[in-house]
């Protein structure tokens, strides 16, 4: 896995783009150390909080349910491997 947060965003943007051409994506840098992940403006996934990136299938699954009017829940983890953080 990727430790560049940019990266991170840049392969979540494509998979979610991939899957749904018509979402719109944004990538911003936030404080050192963050990734977190909002759908229409309710927070799915905050590696502060859980020490780990979203698993990209389980962002895309929050996106469709908001698609729907479903209640969106939090994304599911994906360990951080092969990384030292600071």
């Amino acid at each position: 896995g990727s430790c560049n947060f940019s990266g991170q965003c840049q392969l979540l943007q494509q998979f979610l783009l991939a899957a749904l051409p018509d979402v719109e994506v944004s990538c911003r840098q936030g404080r050192r150390g963050s990734f977190e992940v909002a759908v229409d403006g309710h927070l799915v996934h905050s590696k502060l909080s859980s020490l780990a990136f979203p698993q990209p299938g389980s962002v895309l699954e929050q996106v469709r349910r908001a698609q729907s009017g479903e209640q969106m829940e939090t994304a599911k983890e994906e360990p951080i491997k092969d990384c030292i953080l600071m």
